[in-house]
C-alpha cells in the first residue's frame, strides 16, 4: 500500500463502522486477516499475556514497537498500535512515540490519558498537551497517520462520563483524528459520546455493549469497533478451561480443537508458503 495511513483513515466512516480486530501475535494477526478483517490493532493486554505479564505499563516502548513491527510484517492490511500512555508522561516523549510508531510501519496508534502502572488520570491540561504534541508530530510525518486519543478514566472509575466527554472534546480540539472512551456502561452513554464530537469515534464492543449488533452501532454513528484484549481472553479462556479438564482427568475438551489443516489454510491464505 502506497500510504497505509490514508487507507486506514478512509475506513473511519461515522455510521458505517468497520471492525478493528485486536490481534496478540503474528499468527492471530494473519488468521484475522484471512478471515476478512480490513485492519487490525495490537492489544497491550494480549501482548502482555504472551510475555507472562499483566496489562498496564508492564511493556516497554521498545517491546511494543518490536511487537507492532512483527504484526505489520505478518499482514498486508493496516495495523494500529495500542500504545497505552505513549510509554512516558512528557508531551515530547509521546511525540517521539508517534514518530517511532510510524517508522515501525503502523497506520496509526492510540494514546491514553492515564499514568501507568498507577492507573491514575493525568491532569486535564497535561492530557491535552500530550495529545497536542502527538498530533503535531503525526501531521509532520511524510505519510498519513491516524491518532486516536483515549479517555480511560471512566473505565478505571477515576472520573465520570461528563469528564470523559470534556476530555475527548479537548482532544479533538488538540488535533486527535479519532477519540475513544473505553468502558462505556450502555448504549445511551455510547450515543452521548458519539454526539459530543465531530471526529470519528471508536467504541469498545465488550461488556454490555457486546450484546449490540453491527447495525445498532451504525445507527448510533460509530465509526470504528474494537475489541481490546477480549479476543485474546477468549482464546486463553478456551485453553485454560481445557487444561483444567486435562489436569482433572477429563480430556474431552480437546475434541473442540480446531483442525490443524484449517489453521494452516488461514495462515497461508494471503501469503502462500513464503514463510516455509
Amino acid at each position: 500500500m502506497a500510504d497505509i495511513g490514508s487507507v486506514f483513515r478512509d475506513l473511519h466512516r461515522p455510521g458505517k463502522p468497520f471492525v478493528l480486530v485486536n490481534a496478540w501475535d503474528m499468527g492471530s494477526a494473519r488468521m484475522v486477516e484471512a478471515l476478512g478483517a480490513e485492519a487490525i490493532a495490537t492489544t497491550s493486554a494480549g501482548h502482555a499475556f504472551t510475555q507472562g505479564r499483566v496489562d498496564g505499563g508492564t511493556l516497554t516502548r521498545d517491546e511494543a514497537l518490536a511487537h507492532a513491527a512483527d504484526l505489520v510484517s505478518a499482514v498486508g492490511i493496516p495495523v494500529s498500535g495500542d500504545f497505552e500512555n505513549g510509554f512516558g508522561e512528557p508531551p515530547d516523549h509521546v511525540a517521539g512515540t508517534i514518530r517511532l510508531a510510524a517508522e515501525a510501519g503502523l497506520a496509526g496508534c492510540s494514546i491514553e490519558d492515564t499514568a501507568l502502572p498507577a492507573f491514575t488520570p493525568y491532569a486535564t491540561d497535561l492530557a491535552v498537551e500530550r495529545i497536542r504534541a502527538a498530533a503535531s508530530e503525526a501531521r509532520a510525518l511524510p505519510r498519513d497517520f491516524v491518532l486516536v486519543a483515549r479517555a480511560d478514566g471512566l473505565m478505571l472509575g477515576q472520573y465520570d462520563l461528563a469528564e470523559a466527554i470534556r476530555r475527548i472534546q479537548a482532544f479533538e480540539a488538540a488535533g486527535a483524528d479519532c477519540v475513544y472512551v473505553p468502558g462505556l456502561p450502555d448504549a445511551d452513554a455510547a450515543k452521548q459520546v458519539i454526539a459530543s464530537v465531530s471526529v470519528p469515534v471508536n467504541i469498545l464492543a465488550s461488556g454490555s455493549l457486546s450484546a449490540l449488533t453491527h447495525a445498532d452501532f451504525a445507527e448510533m454513528g460509530a465509526a470504528r469497533l474494537s475489541v481490546g484484549g477480549s479476543l485474546a481472553r477468549v482464546a486463553y479462556g478456551a485453553a485454560i478451561t481445557a487444561t483444567r479438564g486435562l489436569l482433572s482427568g477429563d480430556f474431552t475438551g480437546l475434541s473442540r480443537a480446531m483442525d490443524e489443516d484449517d489453521i494452516n489454510d488461514l495462515l497461508t491464505k494471503n501469503h502462500g508458503d513464503q514463510d516455509a
